[in-house]
């Protein structure tokens, strides 16, 4: 299993994801709602599983105080996480998940959404969520919740699949 965020500066998405990489569940709520969620998890569920959230990284731009407080909610998720379950969360790079999932450094988010679609509902409508009388493997997700994916396909693939540790 593999529980990933992506992390923001006031709402952030998760996604778990059972050994198939098929969401089991998913959200984007409040960083305070997801800091519950985590204690839910790891404290009061006993779930093991590898953990992976995506982190800020410098390209020489200058940045202002929302992108600080991402940081600071990366490092209380990650704090909350260890506490709960001895596990050492990766961090993921923005571009790792470029590289891995499009393999291209000039990927946007539409790019990310495309390869994750090809990979989990090929040849399917709507990008594979399907419909409510007939939901797809994507059905419920959002844009940010996308990203949350991307992260956790990218730890599997660099950490579980190539053991790149």
């Amino acid at each position: 299993m593999i529980f990933a965020i992506d992390p923001g500066n006031e709402f952030s998405a998760y996604v778990l994801l059972g050994d198939d990489l098929k969401p089991i569940e998913f959200d984007k709520c409040t960083n305070e709602m997801l800091m519950n969620k985590i204690t839910e998890i790891f404290l009061i569920k006993g779930i093991k599983c590898d953990v992976a959230i995506e982190m800020v990284a410098s390209y020489g731009m200058s940045v202002g105080k929302t992108v600080f407080d991402t940081c600071v909610w990366i490092g209380r998720f990650y704090e909350a996480i260890r506490r709960y379950s001895n596990v050492n969360p990766t961090f993921i790079y923005r571009k790792d998940e470029k590289m891995c999932l499009c393999h291209t450094m000039k990927a946007k988010d539409s790019n990310i959404v495309q390869a994750l679609v090809d990979r989990f509902a090929p040849d399917t409508s709507n990008k594979g969520k399907g419909t409510k009388k007939d939901k797809g493997f994507f059905y419920g997700f959002k844009k940010d919740i996308w990203q949350a994916m991307a992260v956790a396909c990218t730890y599997h693939d660099m950490y579980i699949e190539k053991g790149e540790f």
